[in-house]
């Protein structure tokens, strides 16, 4: 960038940059194209698609609500209730404001959910992650970070934001976290971060053996359960619940924006440590909290999916499902044990060009997943089928990826007699 010494001059240089920056991504195919959609209250994974002056009626296969409580009738009567109670906003951060009756019931529910002490509540999961751990390696003196090499762009972030010394394990390599930890001053506090189920490829981290190194070691864990919480364990508190190993995690962290169906973040682990992180985390301190309705919604969400079976099970069974019918058809996937469905393409232009593609001939949405979500050579389709999806949509889905993967002369994997 050359300097100039003009306004218009400075703006246009500024411009400049930005443009070329973009056009960059374009090129290499990574340049991303939001949707425009309205969801169908009622009718997922039905959704308005909007282009242009066009709209037309398409069917949702990459949400993240999924299980569909997004359209819950308990879910939306309590945020009726709440909005009607309480009015729109929270007023304000909860230090100013103080602490909507919500969040406290909120905070409750969570908090028996995952057999904590306590629970506290953020804006997003990505904000828990970033205060969270931010805080937590920051102020633990001369703390040292164990992270998973896969671990999310916002656990990342918090470790990063922290500036503690942070060594990185191998994916889902108990052994090698071992190794790390033996090298290490045995009087140092230790934080091992890791996640339950990794979003893209769906893979689940090995639990209680990074618990048992972690016992070894003296070690706190801390494990991101955003894509675990509502769908896994008799209750919806995530992989660890399923497994039994809840009272082993030091803090267990979750969303509420994609089983439950609704919007925030949060930690559950003992009362001080959830104390020391409402008290010293300016994620927490300094943001306005949520909204009285969005915290009743989720409460309602998280209270129904405690009781009820009915929509894990019908979950488990579509993406069984939906697995079965693409290996039929020889439509390439990555193999693992959770929800998560991706179909490898293996070509940014190309995973962008089926995606395009689906939506308009058969008003199917899936988003292509690329650099840097996913490494070069992974691109991918991230399928996430629902309770909701219907014997009819995942005919559709699989029959046009069929028709698109032989247009555009895309490997098959071998079909079993």
């Amino acid at each position: 960038m050359t300097d100039t010494t003009t306004t218009g001059g400075t703006a246009t240089m500024y411009e400049s940059f930005f443009q070329s920056q973009l056009q960059g991504l374009r090129d290499d195919g990574n340049y991303r194209v939001f949707a425009e959609l309205e969801r169908k209250a009622g009718a997922f994974p039905r959704a308005r698609h909007y282009d242009g002056d066009a709209n037309a009626d398409i069917t949702v296969w990459c949400s993240n609500d999924y299980l569909g409580m997004g359209q819950s009738r308990d879910v939306l009567q309590a945020m009726h209730d709440a909005l009607d109670s309480c009015g729109a906003g929270a007023g304000g951060t909860r230090n100013i404001s103080g602490t909507n009756h919500h969040h406290v019931l909120l905070e409750r529910e969570l908090a028996d959910l995952h057999g904590k002490e306590a629970a506290l509540l953020f804006t997003s999961g990505y904000v828990s992650n970033w205060a969270a751990l931010g805080t937590l390696a920051a102020k633990l003196p001369n703390c040292v970070v164990l992270s998973d090499a896969c671990n999310h762009a916002s656990m990342i972030e918090g470790i990063r934001h922290s500036r503690a010394e942070c060594q990185i394990f191998r994916h889902n390599d108990p052994a090698h976290l071992d190794e790390l930890l033996s090298k290490i001053d045995p009087s140092r506090p230790k934080l091992i971060a890791f996640e339950s189920v990794y979003s893209m490829d769906g893979d689940i981290g090995p639990i209680k053996e990074i618990c048992d190194v972690a016992d070894k070691y003296g070690a706190m864990t801390y494990l991101d359960e955003v894509h675990g919480v509502g769908l896994y364990g008799p209750r919806g508190g995530g992989v660890a619940e399923r497994e039994g190993l809840m009272d082993r995690i030091t803090v267990i962290e979750g969303t509420l924006g994609k089983a439950f169906g609704v919007m925030g973040g949060y930690i559950a682990a003992s009362s001080a440590l959830c104390d020391f992180v409402r008290s010293f985390a300016s994620g927490f301190i300094f943001t306005t909290a949520l909204p009285p309705a969005v915290a009743a919604g989720a409460c309602a969400s998280v209270r129904h999916l405690k009781a009820s079976e009915i929509e894990r099970f019908r979950h488990k069974e579509r993406v069984a499902k939906v697995r079965m019918r693409l290996a039929a058809a020889g439509i390439p996937t990555m193999a693992n044990d959770s929800h998560i469905i991706p179909v490898m393409v293996g070509d940014p232009k190309k995973c962008k060009m089926i995606s395009d593609w689906l939506m308009e001939h058969h008003g199917i949405y899936v988003q292509p997943i690329n650099y840097p979500t996913v490494p070069k050579g992974t691109e991918r389709l991230r399928l996430t089928p629902s309770p909701v999806h219907s014997d009819d949509d995942i005919d559709l889905l699989v029959d046009a990826l069929s028709e698109i993967w032989s247009h555009c002369a895309l490997a098959r994997t071998a079909v079993a007699a």
